[in-house]
């Protein structure tokens, strides 16, 4: 259905300044529009879908009421920014939502003053904010700032370490906890039962304020249902709310999808708050779209669909995905080894544990977004005499590289990392590529790293990992199906430190760490086209690297080209230390190493920000060509 809804309020609404000219009414269709768009919109470009539908009217509220860009409204994570988007002067490229050149899927301050913290990670909102609001203190830019932060980004450290900062500062600060029971899945753990029970046996319209003096600054209506209701709670946290021990006022919890509800108390917060408050709004993931509001995951992530029946277009494929083939290699290992548990920090679905914890429900530990705790609670695990398989993407390992260091690699433990989405993951841009962790993994003493060139190679890679036990291990693999290769039927634990020659040749060799080897193989035919063969290789690892193998290609070609999907300072850079440390350049050797580019590759197809970084097969043959100093003359040279 290409048909676009009817918005004859929205189409006056070209920036936030326009809703302070609507009635309450229109405010009231104007969200019945704007949802309608956001659906409109994500069925061209696919995207995330449920957690906008949430916040439609919290985005109305909040825009109607605040001064934006003056006022900062910060999103935290970013998943729920399209309808942001849509109304502060986007509307004419919602539609090309994370594609080449097109908008972000997440808040990017480069793209409008609207967004004046980007953000794609979790829980960044309220330090953020109260950066701002110190700034501002401090005659830099003025205004108020929100941060609009997720039940289950709350969920982290660094969420409350800046409550606690800002209840300290006291300063006048706005948090608007849009607790929607789910984050990208069911959120887990200690916060997620207290707010349920915040809210739990008693009407919205009741307001349900446990604030210390709040309850004057609701609307005279509400104030004496609030006093009811502040009563009730204070049995239920000794000393008042969490929120307030930490220096907050509380506010709520109150109906998100109630503009007669939400406008009042932000207007009357906004106007006589002094210090930092919480309002604590409660909505649903995926409102209003009845697909979304069915679907597991509320919506959350989804490609391209049907308005009407929220069927979505999916390429059929005959290869199984990374994630998957991940995920049904680990059942097996855990089937034969009653030792090997698995962690994940809110991704189940996303890592392919949710298939474990099918299988394994006792075995299988979400410890919330919470990546520092997931790696330490996996070494606590791994110092217990378990077998821990702690999965997480490689951006969000990022969040847990102390920890790494400190009380996995430091003490030798065997804490196993499965590190999904390496390399570059396309629509989701620059702040999910996995860019980094290569480096940052590779230079710690006593780990294994290993990357696989192609789903069968991932099997045998997690076998490896759950037979080593001398130390940390970790294997990466790309986002996406894998190439159809022959699978085999049980994983076979490999050589530590041992690669594979996958083509002979001569002049030349390429040395593949990851899934570039693929590449690097149409590189050879059509180099051998030109008259010169290639020597193909899979390191498989880039600690330990397999000395003998790098150093017969070094020795018995021409020049050495290696290629991986990572920052410079990763495989590449190890090889080139070994080179030298031998004295193989004494001999004349020619040396490339092909790493990512030395910036952000900003979102599109997987196939499109390879090109950029200049790792398919065209520019890995012109780098052998160019190394070898043989100009391009026609098809041959």
């Amino acid at each position: 259905m290409t048909d676009r809804p009817k918005t004859p309020v929205l189409d006056r609404v070209h920036l936030p300044a326009d809703l302070k000219r609507l009635t309450d009414r229109e405010l009231h269709q104007l969200a019945d529009e704007l949802r309608a768009e956001t659906i409109s919109a994500v069925s061209v470009t696919g995207g995330h879908l449920g957690a906008g539908l949430g916040v439609v009217e919290l985005t109305v509220a909040l825009h109607a009421v605040f001064d934006t860009p003056r006022d900062k409204i910060i999103w935290d994570v970013g998943h729920q920014c399209y309808p942001h988007k849509i109304l502060t002067g986007r509307r004419d490229r919602i539609r090309t939502l994370r594609t080449e050149g097109g908008l972000s899927g997440f808040t990017k301050r480069s793209e409008s003053p609207y967004d004046p913290f980007g953000a794609a990670h979790s829980s960044t909102s309220i330090s953020a904010a109260l950066g701002f609001v110190c700034a501002a203190d401090l005659g830099g830019d003025p205004g108020d700032a929100v941060a609009v932060i997720g039940d289950g980004s709350m969920s982290a450290g660094m969420a409350f370490e800046a409550m606690n900062n800002a209840g300290h500062l006291k300063k006048r600060l706005f948090v608007i906890l849009n607790d929607n029971e789910m984050s990208i899945a069911p959120p887990v753990g200690a916060l997620s039962a207290y707010l349920s029970r915040l809210y739990a046996g008693a009407p919205f319209q009741e307001f349900k304020s446990a604030a210390k003096g709040m309850v004057s600054l609701l609307p005279e209506p509400f104030q004496e249902g609030a006093r009811r209701a502040k009563e009730m709670l204070k049995g239920m946290a000794v000393g008042g709310t969490l929120f307030e021990e930490l220096g907050f006022s509380y506010l709520g919890p109150i109906d998100g999808h109630d503009l007669d509800q939400l406008l009042p108390v932000l207007r009357t917060a906004h106007a006589r708050a002094t210090g930092p408050m919480l309002i604590h709004v409660l909505t649903k993931k995926g409102k209003g779209y009845a697909p979304a509001e069915r679907a597991a995951d509320k919506g959350h992530a989804t490609g391209k669909f049907d308005v009407l029946t929220g069927q979505q277009a999916k390429a059929i494929s005959n290869a199984p995905s990374y994630t998957k083939v991940f995920a049904q290699s680990l059942i097996r290992e855990a089937e034969a080894d009653s030792r090997i548990v698995a962690v994940t920090a809110a991704m189940p679905d996303g890592t392919g544990l949710n298939l474990f914890a099918d299988r394994f429900p006792k075995r299988c530990f979400d410890v919330g977004i919470a990546e520092q705790h997931a790696v330490t609670f996996s070494a606590g695990l791994a110092a217990g005499g378990m077998k821990p398989f702690c999965a997480i993407y490689s951006t969000f390992l990022q969040r847990g590289y102390d920890q790494v260091v400190h009380d996995v690699a430091i003490q030798r433990l065997p804490v196993r990392f499965a590190i999904d989405r390496a390399g570059l993951v396309g629509a989701d841009g620059a702040t999910h590529a996995g860019s980094f962790d290569v480096a940052f993994l590779a230079n710690l003493p006593g780990i294994v790293v290993m990357a696989a060139a192609d789903e069968a190679e991932l099997v045998h890679m997690v076998a490896t990992a759950a037979a080593h036990d001398a130390g940390p291990i970790a294997f990466r693999y790309p986002r996406g199906e894998g190439v159809g290769c022959e699978m085999p039927a049980k994983g076979v634990p490999l050589e530590i430190g041992r690669g594979r020659v996958i083509r002979e040749g001569s002049r030349v060799a390429l040395l593949s760490f990851g899934t570039r080897l693929a590449e690097a193989l149409k590189a050879a035919e059509a180099l051998a086209a030109r008259g010169m063969t290639a020597t193909v290789a899979d390191a498989r690892f880039a600690k330990p690297l397999d000395r003998d193998l790098i150093l017969n290609l070094a020795r018995n070609h021409e020049a050495l080209i290696t290629l991986e999907e990572g920052a410079v300072g990763g495989f590449g850079s190890h090889v080139a230390q070994l080179l030298a440390e031998e004295g193989v350049f004494d001999s004349g050797l020619k040396y490339r190493s092909m790493v990512l580019p030395d910036i952000f590759i900003d979102q599109a197809s997987p196939e499109a920000m390879y090109r950029v970084a200049g790792l398919d097969a065209a520019r890995i043959e012109a780098k052998v060509l160019d190394t070898l100093g043989i100009a391009v003359v026609g098809k041959r040279a």
